[in-house]
């Protein structure tokens, strides 16, 4: 059991790098405010500057803890391989960032302490909504290449 949990917290720690990673890329090349990592840590910081470590460190663990409900899902869907899973899991980040850009526009980005983090629209909520398909893809490939049953280990 101990394995599947630190497989676990692996998985999600990496789904969280690699949406951050699509996140910043859409944020550079213009397409939308999406440097969330920043957002995130400026909630705290209170501003820009020094928000990026902060910001890193709550979507890390933010990543690791959202890990556990989508591994437990992707134990009990049936479907085996790697591509259908991480398919499942894209599928479940689907909805996660749907909820995600929900909050974000309805409650977050009103009252964020930096401003230019309370410009919001369409653009901010499908970057994010992306990006938490991402997560969902690489937390459910990472489930199934790495055999992680939560489930069968308890």
């Amino acid at each position: 059991m101990l394995n599947a949990i630190l497989l676990t917290l692996l998985a999600g720690i990496a789904g969280a790098c690699a949406m951050s990673a699509v996140m910043y890329g859409i944020h550079a090349i213009g397409a939308a405010n999406a440097d969330m990592v920043r957002a995130l840590g400026s909630i705290v910081t209170r501003k820009y500057e020094g928000s990026f470590g902060p910001g890193l460190v709550i979507h890390a663990i933010s990543g690791a803890m959202f890990a556990f409900p989508y591994s437990v899902v992707l134990g009990i869907v049936p479907a085996s391989g790697a591509g259908p899973i991480a398919g499942i899991g894209a599928l479940m980040g689907f909805f996660h960032g749907f909820v995600v850009s929900f909050l974000l526009i309805a409650m977050v980005a009103e009252s964020h302490p930096v401003e230019q983090f309370r410009r919001t629209g369409i653009s901010v909520a499908v970057a994010h909504i992306f990006g938490h398909i991402v997560y969902g893809a690489v937390v459910g490939l990472l489930v199934a290449v790495l055999h992680i049953s939560l489930i069968a280990s308890a």
